[in-house]
């Protein structure tokens, strides 16, 4: 079922790096167990209701090692990339290609071997020429000679085509294994132009065929190792204790992080074909909906960056609130304006607005 039922962890350690209670274990007058390195066994298993823990050295359990854990606090983790159903253990990655990883290594070595032995010149006379080999063997540059050109050849290998063959099987095996291993240049098309459409396509058909190792690493080392984090870190008062009913994490990769991607690919498509039918479509679309749509394929949080119902009736009350006072003023100006004239007709008719007769002068 995949379920882990027992760990052994093996380490090699110096006789003085072990402390003076564990040191007594290794008191035998006829062994070398004061110099050479000794082997440290930890012996992690499930009982199927908590994980008990001991430790042996030199066949013994060492003092104070015994220790239980409970299901999900248990520090040690048996990871595997592959899992194989049948065996006891997962398989690595690169077990995989081992086949490709091999013949790339005896192709490349042929060829080296190859190219080694074609770049050795060696000259080859004619045994019963005329040409005689110290003469050759013996003049400088640009000396005149005697003897027949057809005596003397050069040693060729011959090997060309088959070369060009273990070549041309070289470059696909590490097209193929670049692929797999995820380089940068194995999922971009060799040429002047290359489209972002080209590279996306290329992308999302590596994670579909990573999907089920990303899925598995979640389950088995991120899952517990956050929680094993949010156990010490609660016990160390770094956060406050969470419940283990009321709150859990959840890793989100795998195949629930291809679903949202998926889900964003499906949205910026949707929105592309609305796009030629002009501004009146957007009309016809929910846009709040849109946006939590959008940031949780991203898997961004929208509490305190998206506004609520709440505050938007909130804004549109105070903005109709400010409109009202707006329009109030400008009514109480216009009333204003037009009491103004009828102010000063009547302040004319009472004389309030006549000015005194000058004073008269008599002689």
């Amino acid at each position: 079922m995949g379920n882990v039922l027992e760990i052994i962890t093996k380490e090699s350690l110096s006789p003085l790096s072990l402390p003076e209670s564990t040191k007594e274990l290794l008191t035998d007058p006829e062994s070398e167990a004061t110099t050479k390195n000794q082997d440290l066994y930890t012996c992690v298993k499930w009982t199927g209701k908590n994980w008990i823990i001991h430790q042996e050295l030199n066949g013994l359990t060492v003092p104070g090692s015994e220790g239980s854990y409970t299901k999900k606090k248990c520090p040690f983790l048996a990871l595997r990339f592959t899992s194989m159903d049948g065996e006891d253990y997962g398989r690595g990655y690169v077990e995989e290609y081992l086949g490709d990883l091999k013949s790339l290594e005896s192709l490349t070595q042929s060829i080296v071997e190859g190219s080694a032995a074609a770049a050795k010149v060696l000259f080859m006379v004619r045994p019963n020429g005329t040409t005689r080999i110290k003469t050759l063997a013996d003049s400088p540059n640009g000396a005149i000679v005697t003897g027949d050109d057809n005596d003397v050849s050069t040693l060729q290998l011959g090997k060309t085509q088959d070369f060009a063959i273990a070549a041309q099987t070289i470059q696909q095996l590490q097209t193929r294994l670049s692929r797999v291993f995820l380089m940068n240049s194995s999922i971009r098309r060799d040429a002047e132009r290359v489209t972002a459409q080209e590279i996306r396509i290329a992308h999302q058909e590596l994670e579909i065929a990573l999907g089920g190792v990303y899925a598995v690493l979640s389950q088995e080392f991120q899952l517990p190792l956050v929680e094993l984090l949010m156990h010490k870190m609660g016990k160390e008062k770094k956060i406050p204790t969470l419940p283990d009913e009321g709150l859990k994490p959840l890793i989100i990769t795998g195949i629930e992080a291809l679903g949202r991607g998926e889900d964003l690919n499906k949205l910026g498509q949707f929105m592309q074909s609305l796009a030629p039918l002009g501004p009146e479509v957007m009309q016809e679309l929910n846009i709040s909906d849109y946006i939590t749509r959008l940031a949780g394929s991203l898997g961004i949080d929208t509490e305190g960056l998206v506004k609520s119902e709440e505050q938007k009736q909130l804004e549109a009350q105070e903005a109709q609130a400010a409109q009202a006072q707006m329009v109030n003023q400008q009514t109480m100006g216009k009333l204003a304006e037009k009491a103004m004239p009828e102010m000063a007709k009547s302040m004319s008719q009472s004389g309030m607005g006549e000015e005194p007769p000058p004073p008269q002068m008599n002689n």
